[in-house]
């Protein structure tokens, strides 16, 4: 029978991912037990990729340190330090099925450390995605591009990008925000119609490589991409808040989950299962 209430969140990161500066793994679980939601996954950042800052890019103190002559190097998983972390909050929290897991950020760029990673973490749930795109000897994170490319430029460079990851890198199952450009979007509400033929490519090669498509709340996925992922042959969606602070878990799921079952797609036998078409 499907798993009845609340889909599990499978993308969220704890004081383990570097960028998450109020972050905590127990207090997130404390949270989940709150709200009745029945799993969750600590996706921790694994982000292999320095990030060249855009002129006058204005930066969180605690991140000052990783940056030098305008490069920002993201700092390795702590992946000794998460492992024991997770296995407390497990023991604490033993009716919450916590799962381990990672975001590789632009793995097929990095597939020599993404998999060395793999192999040493054994992860239960390994989500690939995009954050920054190739800027002429470096990479810049997506929202610094749109001071200087047109806005459609950076999304369809963006889509061009993830279709190089799904078919340059295949050791992952769900893609994280395939719309991550629409948190930056300059002007007016983000109109994903506008790029249907980018994204289907995109969302086609997904599904013949068999993977799932996240379903991310931080800014809600439009219904429109949903209903591609369907036509072009997408069976498998998940459930994300991308929640850097406890206080954002599962936040957006009941309306998320509706729309998921709109297009068609239902819950398996477990909470932490993916729901299928």
């Amino acid at each position: 029978m499907p798993y009845p209430g609340l889909p599990a969140d499978s993308h969220v990161h704890s004081q383990w991912s570097w960028d998450a500066l109020a972050g905590s793994m127990e207090a997130t679980c404390e949270r989940a037990v709150r709200l009745g939601l029945p799993a969750l996954a600590f996706t921790e950042h694994a982000d292999f990729t320095p990030w060249v800052l855009g002129p006058g890019e204005r930066l969180p103190d605690a991140w000052l340190p990783l940056v030098r002559e305008g490069v920002l190097t993201p700092p390795e998983l702590d992946l000794d330090g998460y492992r024991a972390c997770l296995t407390r909050c497990r023991e604490r929290f033993p009716r919450l099925t916590i799962l381990s897991g990672v975001e590789l950020s632009e793995p097929h760029h990095h597939a020599g450390r993404s998999s060395r990673l793999l192999r040493s973490g054994r992860f239960e749930r390994v989500l690939a995605s995009v954050h920054s795109l190739p800027v002429g000897g470096g990479f810049t994170e997506v929202s610094a591009l749109y001071g200087e490319r047109p806005a459609s430029a950076v999304v369809r460079d963006y889509l061009a990008e993830t279709l190089r990851l799904i078919e340059g890198f295949d050791d992952f199952e769900v893609l994280a925000h395939l719309d991550y450009p629409a948190r930056s979007w300059p002007g007016q509400a983000f109109a994903a119609a506008a790029f249907e033929e980018e994204f289907r490519e995109v969302l086609r090669a997904l599904a013949r490589a068999g993977k799932a498509l996240e379903v991310n709340t931080r800014v809600p996925l439009g219904p429109e991409v949903l209903r591609w992922w369907r036509e072009e042959g997408g069976r498998a969606v998940t459930f994300a808040s991308d929640a850097h602070e406890p206080e954002r878990l599962a936040h957006g799921f009941g309306v998320a989950a509706a729309m998921a079952e709109s297009a068609g797609f239902r819950p398996g036998a477990h909470a932490w299962d993916f729901w299928l078409a």
